[in-house]
């Protein structure tokens, strides 16, 4: 898989293949400026710790399991069921409950995924690169995130599983992509990031859960911005660096892996739907592409992808067909972080 990676040196700048009409000088500034941005903000701007800025005993974020708080967001299509409607208001808790800490234990794995591969990645950089810097950072502040989603999960139910066990098992083997191919690695990252940050904003727009959840997903969201902003910003500048092989190839996969992702985080595994005590007609129904709830969370969740992926001429006629297939086709973001029509 060499041959899909950029052409990197490790000492000069690389040669660079451009698109008609770029003005590689100005583009290159702008990108060094965008990481400095980037860090300064990291290290000196808004940045948090998991022990530090929650006050987890406080009485303000007690989670007990008969806590009336606990109640799914509207934007979880398992909300809308008969099924869930007709479960007495305990029952109605009990689901809420382990439904959010199976979603926060999945976005703890997938930090963890991230970890793995960016640690592979950074040791294919330069010295002098400056995205050494701004990626370090970020993987740091992966680390709090994974700790904050962590305990979560042990307070509020510690007998969830999270992601799907066979993508569990394959993270070392995504992970190692961090240096083979790391511009797949990126659309991973995406694919990780994009879904649960516009299903962490959906909530907050309808006014949020609870009091912890909220503070988690605050913290979440204000850093992730930088994540996902950084994923955007790699992508773009080093797309006319890459082969047409290369572009035609993540044109295919990105929505294979925008599929995976999303569903690993919005669909309850095996093992959480089971905890759930969810019936298996119900859980066919409510997260399959013949749900129009579904179908549409799917499609905005990946709609700044799209956009970036069209930028960087990945949405071609030989590609568009794995991206309608998948379900992760629609209309494309006119900026990034665009409120859903839904949720406008």
């Amino acid at each position: 898989m060499q041959f899909l990676t950029l052409r990197r040196t490790r000492r000069n700048a690389p040669s660079v293949r451009l698109t008609p009409g770029r003005n590689t000088v100005n583009e290159h500034r702008d990108y060094h400026d965008t990481l400095r941005t980037l860090s300064e903000a990291s290290s000196t701007g808004l940045h948090f710790e998991a022990f530090k800025d929650i006050a987890w005993n406080s009485p303000e974020f007690a989670a007990p399991a008969d806590d009336p708080r606990w109640t799914l967001p509207a934007v979880d299509p398992l909300s809308h069921t008969d099924w869930y409607r007709a479960l007495s208001p305990q029952e109605q808790r009990r689901v809420a409950r382990i439904r959010l800490a199976s979603i926060t234990k999945t976005g703890s794995q997938f930090e963890q995924l991230l970890l793995l591969g960016g640690t592979q990645f950074l040791m294919g950089l330069a010295n002098e690169n400056p995205e050494f810097r701004y990626f370090m950072h970020e993987l740091t502040e992966e680390t709090h995130h994974i700790q904050m989603f962590q305990e979560f999960t042990n307070r509020v139910a510690p007998e969830v599983h999270g992601a799907p066990t066979w993508l569990v098992k394959a993270f070392p083997l995504v992970g190692s992509l961090g240096s083979l191919w790391p511009s797949f690695f990126f659309q991973i990252i995406l694919a990780g990031e994009e879904p649960i940050d516009h299903i962490q904003k959906s909530i907050m727009r309808g006014g949020g859960i609870h009091p912890l959840t909220d503070r988690i997903m605050q913290i979440h969201l204000a850093e992730e911005a930088r994540h996902i902003g950084f994923a955007h910003a790699w992508l773009r500048h080093h797309a006319p660096r890459m082969s047409r092989f290369n572009r035609l190839a993540l044109g295919l996969t990105t929505p294979v892996v925008m599929r995976i992702g999303f569903w690993s985080i919005v669909v309850p595994s095996r093992q959480d739907a089971t905890l759930l005590g969810i019936p298996r007609n119900v859980l066919r129904e409510t997260y399959s592409m013949r749900n129009p709830d579904f179908r549409r969370l799917l499609a905005e969740s990946c709609a700044d992808v799209r956009s970036l992926a069209d930028a960087n001429g990945m949405r071609t006629r030989l590609t568009l067909w794995s991206w309608r297939l998948t379900g992760t086709d629609g209309r494309l973001s006119r900026y990034r972080n665009e409120p859903s029509r839904a949720a406008a």
